[in-house]
Parts: structure tokens; sequence; C-alpha cells
């Protein structure tokens, strides 16, 4: 069919819209880097917060430059990488060069210098807390953060102890734009929101847990413990410190404790949520590792969890590849009181949950409506 002259130029523009949108929609399943122009589409020009984001090493960031070494990463640990990075590196067979492995698309780039949008470099400064709280959220979730600050995530929630409390988030795939403007008048409220440029979505949960990982090690190597929380858990931080962490003895080091996984592997069928394919992936087990609604690690280990992430192939199972660090680090996991983490629902009950540091599959808004009657001294528990 032919067009007259007008109505083919009307349709160019839709054409260009059309295909750049196809761009976008291949790239953000591709799990890419969120860019296309100086700060990615939707993002506006210009800096994030004062001093602007920078370039991992360049203004807004401390730090030097991270590249495939990482930062001060020391050869036993580079030594200590799985065995199939080994194998898969292998120049050569029968003579013949082999072309460099292709990344699989559940695979993020890593190492790669993610730009801080939103940063809070300073909070550390004056003192480091006696623990840090990672709290993995999504950009929109606006209401979520806001009954998180009032309930388990108060900084004030654990009376005589430093607790520093900060939420990870990525772009939002569609609204990156919009929400933007939103995310950082509640960043100059609050000053407790990290955002870096890659896209927020499922499969990238580990880039959002290394993003907090990384905040620790450049701006608050010294905190003496730190928690890595999902938005919808039921956190007990007074039990978790008193009962677990004992802020009067010294602080443990390379320690990690959570609700642990213990001879499972990965699923290798499309149809799961949780599917890794064998490339991303090629063994059958994981090492032993903590669930990822709720662990607490020491301080000194979260700087090596992310050093030795540096020399590491990236899983899109967030808390199997916080588990993989600790077998190349030589460490593992420690056991937590049987039943202190639960990663099933269990029905509210303030005696059952005062015993019990975390509980999933509760919404923050549902916590904020018990949150009164938990922190009550109305009702008197057994001993």
């Amino acid at each position: 069919m032919r067009f007259p002259l007008l109505p083919r130029a009307l349709l160019l523009p839709a054409l260009l819209s059309l295909a750049l949108l196809g761009v976008r929609v291949q790239q953000r399943f591709a799990g890419e880097p969120f860019t296309d122009g100086p700060d990615g589409p939707g993002v506006p020009d210009g800096p994030a917060v004062p001093g602007g984001p920078g370039v991992l090493g360049g203004p807004g960031v401390s730090g030097g430059p991270r590249g495939p070494g990482g930062p001060d990463v020391p050869g036993a640990i580079r030594a200590a990488a799985f065995q199939w990075q080994a194998s898969s590196s292998s120049s050569s067979v029968n003579g013949t060069a082999k072309p460099p492995p292709t990344r699989h698309p559940l695979q993020p780039p890593y190492p790669y210098p993610y730009r801080f949008l939103l940063n809070e470099p300073h909070k550390c400064r004056e003192r480091a807390p006696f623990l840090v709280l990672l709290v993995a959220t999504e950009p929109a979730d606006t209401a979520g953060r806001s009954a998180i600050r009032q309930t388990w995530g108060n900084e004030s929630s654990v009376p005589g102890v430093s607790v520093l409390r900060l939420f990870l988030t990525g772009v939002h795939p569609v609204f990156g734009g919009p929400l933007r403007r939103v995310l950082e008048e509640e960043s100059a409220l609050h000053c407790d929101i990290l955002q870096q440029d890659f896209l927020d979505t499922y499969h990238n949960l580990t880039l959002k847990t290394l993003m907090g990982m990384e905040w620790v090690s450049r701006h608050c190597p010294d905190a003496a413990y730190v928690v890595k929380a999902d938005r919808d858990v039921f956190l007990n931080l007074p039990y978790l410190v008193r009962r677990l962490l004992q802020p009067q003895l010294p602080p443990k080091r390379d320690f990690m404790t959570g609700y642990i996984y213990r001879d499972t592997g990965p699923l290798r069928s499309k149809a799961y949520k949780w599917y890794v394919p064998r490339q991303v992936y090629p063994n059958d087990t994981y090492p032993p590792y903590c669930g990822g609604p709720a662990y607490v690690l020491s301080g000194d280990l979260a700087v090596k969890v992310y050093a030795v992430a540096q020399t590491l192939p990236l899983l899109n199972m967030e808390d199997s590849f916080v588990g993989v660090c600790l077998h190349a680090l030589g460490l593992s996991v420690t056991s937590s009181p049987w039943g202190a983490f639960n990663m099933h629902r269990l029905p509210y009950d303030k005696c059952r949950f005062s015993k019990l540091v975390m509980v999933h599959h509760y919404q923050p808004e549902e916590v904020l409506t018990l949150w009164p009657h938990f922190q009550g001294a109305n009702v008197t528990c057994p001993r």
C-alpha cells in the first residue's frame, strides 16, 4: 500500500517511538544497566544529591574505581573463587581459541560502575553505629518505608544501642522519571535512601544487596553488625541485639546467621520464579546460606563479602550468592537459635513474637497496626 507523503511523514515519529520502545524493553529484560543518555531513560540530567551521584570513584562517591579486582581484594580471596570460574575461562581447546563466554540475561553486569543517584555518605562520620539496618525496598513503596520507619525500622527501637537505617532501591523500570522527584523529596526529608542506576527488578536483588555492602565498605566499615532485611517481615531488633549480638561483648568477626539452608540447589525449570540456568550457576548444590528475608552479619564480613563479590560470577538469587561469597572466603554461616528466624508466616502472638527475630510475610502496613500492641506493656508474658 502506498501512502501520500503527508501521512507517511506523520507515521515516522510513531514508528521511531515503537522502535525505541522495543530497544528499552529488550534492555529491561536483559538486565542491562539503566543507561539511555546521561542519566538513563526517565532520569533527568544533573545531580541527584548535592555533589552529584558520580561514577564510583568520581564526584559524590568516595573510594577508588571498582574494577575486576575489586577494592583491595587479597590474592588469596581471588584464588578462592569457585571452580566453575577457572574451568569456564580456559582459553583454548585443541589449540583453537575459544570465544569469551556470553553473559546470560539473568546475570546482571558485575563488576560494573553503577552510580549512586541517592547516597548518604556522611551518616557514619561522627561515630560508627552498632548496627546498620539495610532494608530492600522498591522505588514506589513510599507507604511501606513510612510504616517501617515507625515500627521495626525505627532507629530508636533498641534503647542504648546505635542503629542506622537505610533503604535500598534501584530505578523503576517504567516510571523512573516521575519517581525520581518523589524519591529525592523523601530522601531530603529522611536522609535514609540509597539508590543506584540499575533497574529495580526481582533478578537484580543481588545488585541491591551489593549496593548496601558497598555503602558499608566505603562509608561505614567500622559498624559492628549489618542486618539486611526485606520489607515484608516482622523484625524484632531488640531481641536480636540482646539475645544474639550482645553489645556488652566485643563484636563477633567473620559472623553470619539467619535461617540457614543446607544441601539445596538451583531450580532448573523456567516455570519457577527462582530459575537459575547452568550458564549462570553450573553446580548442583549451593554452599550453606541464610534465607534472604532477613539475616545478620558482622561489619567486617560485610566488607569482605563486597570485596570477594568483585571476583565471582554473579547469581540472580541474592541469598544464595552471599553464601557463594562466604564459600569463596573459606567461611560458613553460624547456626541461630532454633525458630528465631521464620521463613513462613506465623499467626501474631505478642508473647511468641517477643522471643523471635524475624517472621516472614508481614506487610509493613499490617505491622503498623500490630505494633502498638507489640510495644505495649499491658500483656504479661511467661518467662
